[in-house]
């Protein structure tokens, strides 16, 4: 009898320390299709960015984002972006991204490197949602508050 009610307080304890982790949600096939395409990021916006700079995705100043060139392929989770100001260092690279069912953003950069090889991404959240826009919503720490960075993407017509 102690058996029975020790393992059955060990498997109550195993399921619930379950990670809450963004990777390991089920996915959002419906809004994976809606941002299927290419698209450019119109505005990079968040409190006080006329006189602070942030470091997007540990590669370039926020504002070198504006004007980037992205494309999603949802049926195989790849896409690339590249950034193309004449302000900023040119950058393209490969990525790899799937929408979660917390409708979060889950992005590898795998500059020359497999997926499987790339053991940290970017996690944001899509807000905002239409046919010919949507936003990514990355909160950073600024002098130890938390801040939305806000990327506005704008569908580009072909």
């Amino acid at each position: 009898m102690k058996k029975v009610i020790f393992m059955s307080l060990l498997s109550l304890l195993i399921f619930s320390c379950k990670s809450k982790s963004p990777t390991n949600t089920g996915l959002s096939m419906q809004t994976e299709i809606a941002i299927k395409g290419e698209w450019t990021i119109t505005s990079v916006t968040y409190p006080g960015s006329d006189v602070i700079k942030v470091n997007s995705f540990d590669l370039a100043d926020s504002k070198c984002f504006i004007g980037s060139q992205w494309k999603f392929i949802s049926n195989n989770n790849k896409g690339e972006f590249s950034l193309n100001s004449s302000k900023c260092t040119s950058y393209s690279t490969p990525i790899t991204w799937y929408i979660n069912q917390n409708e979060q953003f889950v992005m590898k950069i795998l500059d020359e490197s497999k997926a499987k090889k790339v053991k940290s991404g970017y996690v944001l959240q899509v807000a905002e949602l239409t046919e010919n826009s949507f936003q990514l919503i990355d909160k950073v720490d600024i002098a130890g508050k938390t801040t939305n960075v806000v990327y506005q993407f704008q569908k580009i017509n072909k």
